[in-house]
């Protein structure tokens, strides 16, 4: 499956990562159900101990409702500057062992390995090194493509290492739920299973036709090729989304356009003092809007060269607030900079574009 001729992915996904961090500077909480969360009455889980998990606590649930199911648990505030910088530490001892590493967000990377003799080898001593190095563990997938190197590392966490070839992945996930599939969310998910298909065997073997029944010819090809675990991306340095944002979700929705417009002059501030420090800069702000009903709006300007101060960003982030003029109470408010390139490496393109 990973001979020279083939091509081999690696998937590497670092266990309950924030925690496992968290972890290291408060060991006494080992063993505890540990969460870790934002404070306000309407945030969400980040990530949650294996030992939460058990209680059902998981990524993305409402805090609330995390204390609810498990009110013995440790809550713990996040703080992304730590988790970076662990990150940063596992990063650079994975480059070190593999040429070509394609990081996606703090905690995980795909690896190109086709041109490495022993992959399977490899991998086990560079899980061995990020263990020894920085005391974190990680999970492991092995395959012949991203998707199957993806669905293969979350198959047996924690401390998993699977490798599958395209077929043994046909089989081994014959019975899944579509939504094991990357890409394949909640309402794709229904609008299959109102065609009757619910698992990845069916997926794959549904008539063409069926499928065209819920979606463009051009869809139903592509789900069935991802059913059949088929996938032809390259594992690439560039990361394709390359931004900096901050966003807050209120503990009571705000409609007053005074205390929206001083909010996001917070934020605004705060994402440029991350930016300075990076020495980063965009040329695109962009700001997101939740309303109420759950709604979400976003609105972006793309400028003439890249930004990342303060006095730059913010006209712009206010500029597109009052434009949008909520139309209802605001539950969630967020700015982002997009487009980041070396603040020595900013360029001025030809002309201004707009987008909303």
């Amino acid at each position: 499956m990973c001979a020279m001729s083939d091509r081999c992915v690696a998937h590497i996904d670092m266990d309950a990562f924030y925690v496992s961090v968290e972890l290291r500077r408060r060991p006494e909480l080992r063993g505890q159900p540990v969460i870790v969360a934002g404070p306000g009455a309407r945030s969400v889980v980040t990530t949650a101990s294996y030992e939460a998990r058990r209680f059902g606590v998981g990524s993305a649930m409402p805090t609330s409702r995390a204390r609810r199911l498990c009110p013995e648990g440790v809550f713990l505030t996040p703080d992304f500057e730590y988790y970076r910088a662990a990150s940063a530490e596992v990063m650079r001892i994975i480059r070190r062992a593999v040429a070509t590493v394609e990081a996606v967000g703090l905690d995980e990377a795909y690896l190109e390995l086709s041109a490495v003799t022993e992959p399977v080898g490899l991998m086990q001593r560079l899980v061995a090194e990020i263990l020894s190095s920085t005391g974190l563990r990680a999970s492991v997938g092995i395959g012949p493509n991203k998707l199957v190197a993806k669905v293969a590392s979350d198959a047996e966490k924690p401390a998993g290492f699977v490798v599958l070839s395209r077929e043994q992945a046909c089989a081994r996930f014959a019975r899944s739920s579509c939504r094991l599939i990357p890409g394949i969310g909640e309402k794709t998910a229904l609008r299959l299973e109102a065609l009757g298909v619910r698992t990845l065997e069916q997926l794959a073997g549904v008539q063409r036709g069926e499928l065209e029944r819920g979606f463009t010819a051009r869809t139903a090809a592509h789900l069935q090729a991802l059913a059949r675990f088929e996938h032809a991306g390259e594992v690439t340095e560039q990361r394709r989304v390359v931004s900096e944002s901050r966003e807050r979700t209120f503990d009571r929705d705000v409609s007053d356009a005074t205390v929206l417009a001083r909010i996001l002059a917070g934020q605004v501030s705060e994402l440029c003092a991350a930016l300075e420090r990076q020495g980063r800069a965009g040329r695109t702000v962009a700001i997101k809007v939740r309303l109420d009903d759950f709604s979400t709006h976003t609105r972006a300007r793309t400028l003439r060269c890249a930004v990342s101060a303060e006095r730059d960003v913010g006209p712009v982030a206010q500029a597109l607030l009052e434009g949008f003029a909520a139309p209802r109470p605001v539950r969630l408010l967020g700015v982002r900079v997009a487009g980041l390139v070396s603040a020595d490496a900013r360029e001025e393109p030809r002309q201004l574009s707009l987008s909303l």
